[in-house]
């Protein structure tokens, strides 16, 4: 029988789990913060009139689509897709993408800021002893993923590179996870590699 883990972090108020200025902000209302707000609904009630004169416990959260645990669409990364076509939104990738065996590829032990190759994943493939099927999904471990939430969350982990999403899409793969912020290299080894090198990158590398 299938076997559900979920591997979801919840959203809350960090520095760390996203650049400056990216994060999410939640604010949480208590029972006695919200009873007067409930009283201009209903005209003539009192906070006596309460149950133990308490309203609603509420948060309220501003947050972007990429923060906490989130999937990507193809939008996400461009307009288009398959050379041109309009890239489809959140709305339009299949539930059917979404559900099937997660095939965990441990990348804890690469330095930070490496860029994963094809002939890594094979052997990461090999070493656990699984052949790619179309409809897994591949969830990679790097270092990032026991950082999350401390100040180093967003320097720490390695990137799947070009090479190795190609590897992995052309059998079959369509929805990927990983325990860093991105599917690349994290931005600082990103910053360091464009000044060494005076190339230009494109972010995200599965949809570049």
């Amino acid at each position: 029988p299938m076997k559900l883990i979920d591997l979801a972090r919840p959203l809350e108020n960090t520095t760390y789990a996203d650049p400056p200025g990216l994060a999410p902000e939640i604010t949480y209302l208590s029972h006695d913060q919200t009873a007067d707000m409930i009283l201009t609904y209903f005209p003539g009630v009192t906070r006596d009139d309460l149950p133990g004169g308490e309203g609603w416990a509420v948060e309220r959260v501003q947050a972007s689509t990429h923060n906490g645990t989130h999937l990507d669409a193809p939008y996400h990364y461009h307009s288009t897709m398959d050379g041109g076509a309009r890239a489809i939104t959140i709305d339009e990738v299949p539930l059917e993408w979404c559900m099937g065996p997660g095939v965990k590829l441990d990348f804890r032990g690469l330095p930070d800021g490496h860029v994963v190759t094809a002939a890594e994943v094979e052997a990461e493939l090999t070493r656990i002893g699984h052949d790619l099927q179309p409809g897994d999904i591949v969830l990679v471990n790097t270092a990032a993923g026991v950082r999350y939430g401390e100040d180093d969350y967003l320097t720490r982990g390695i990137g799947m590179g070009r090479e190795a999403t190609l590897y992995l899409t052309a059998r079959g793969m369509k929805v990927c996870g990983i325990d860093a912020w991105g599917w690349d290299a994290p931005l600082a080894y990103q910053k360091q590699a464009i000044a060494e090198t005076g190339a230009t990158i494109g972010f995200d590398a599965i949809g570049g």
